[in-house]
């Protein structure tokens, strides 16, 4: 077994990137966390209230350093071994708040959000669920170095889309989104637990830092 390896359950931050505490992104968030922890991994469940921080300024930075919010953030990427975050989706993009967050933890050197496995879901009231905010979110995460996986999921109507209890009220799409979360997370446990390739991983163009050779499974 690696030396990076854990003898634990898989760690999973799921993170509602969405600041309204009703958000439907709130909800999904929650039923992603909850069918995470049925198949036995750890889940973090996090909201984006709990990472406050301003706007990204470079003055800002050199002056204090970087804001808690974004400390926080770094420590609960760096305490998991893959992420999931349930975004909105505004004007067809990335949520300012969200990609501000980005922003501020990719200062953090090493980068906590290299080499990390990715999932990223959207529930939208739109007709297409908010599929484009997901393509836009990859672009910053994969610059960033993280692994993010190739399928994606979108709940379009989402707020007639939920039951009582926190299922998707379509089975169809309850039994997709399940299937997702279960073939993400073999994905995850196969380069935590059964590493099987040596090769060097470098950080974005900006990086300066040397990067070691890592054991990781190829995706």
């Amino acid at each position: 077994m690696p030396t990076d390896a854990h003898p634990g359950p898989l760690r999973v931050l799921v993170l509602g990137a969405a600041l309204r505490a009703e958000s439907t992104n709130a909800r999904l968030a929650s039923l992603v966390g909850r069918l995470i922890a049925e198949i036995g991994a750890t889940v973090d469940l996090a909201a984006m209230r709990d990472f406050d921080m301003p706007p990204y300024d470079g003055d800002v930075e050199a002056a204090v350093g970087l804001p808690e919010g974004a400390l926080a953030l770094r420590d609960r990427l760096e305490r998991c071994d893959a992420f999931v975050i349930s975004s909105p989706e505004y004007n067809a993009s990335v949520p300012g708040v969200l990609k501000n967050a980005i922003d501020w933890v990719s200062r953090v050197q090493p980068q906590p959000f290299k080499t990390k496995h990715a999932l990223l879901v959207s529930a939208s009231p739109s007709l297409v669920g908010g599929n484009r905010g997901l393509w836009a979110l990859r672009v910053p995460l994969e610059h960033l170095g993280t692994r993010v996986y190739p399928d994606m999921f979108s709940l379009a109507r989402a707020h007639k889309g939920f039951t009582q209890d926190g299922l998707l009220t379509d089975s169809g799409l309850q039994q997709r989104l399940s299937e997702t979360v279960a073939a993400f997370l073999r994905l995850v446990e196969a380069d935590v637990r059964y590493v099987c390739l040596q090769r060097r991983w470098y950080e974005f163009p900006g990086d300066r830092t040397e990067a070691p050779v890592t054991q990781r499974a190829e995706d």
